[in-house]
């Protein structure tokens, strides 16, 4: 009999300790899912993806300026002439 109200009080406890984390986590969740804060993540998420493209827009920017910088450098050097000579060693046939 002492095994039955062992196990009978056990399972009592384990039952009241689910409820109250069940009730808890449906709560959290609720409060996650009202409107307004649905709204603010919606709000946060946006702004760091426009953060993300002005980041790109910028570093995109200053590579271009950088390899413009590179090619007007290039073109300043002065010109190398090459004079090919013809071969001396006849042509086989």
């Amino acid at each position: 009999m002492m095994k039955r109200v062992t196990w009978f009080a056990s399972g009592v406890v384990v039952g009241a300790a689910g409820t109250v984390y069940a009730a808890g986590k449906v709560k959290r969740k609720a409060a996650q899912l009202k409107p307004v804060n649905v709204a603010k993540s919606a709000v946060v998420s946006v702004r760091g993806r426009f953060d993300d493209l002005a980041d790109a827009i910028r570093e995109g920017r200053s590579a271009m300026r950088d390899k413009e910088a590179e090619l007007k450098a290039a073109r300043e050097e002065p010109a190398r002439i090459i004079v090919l000579q013809p071969s001396t060693a006849r042509r086989r046939r």
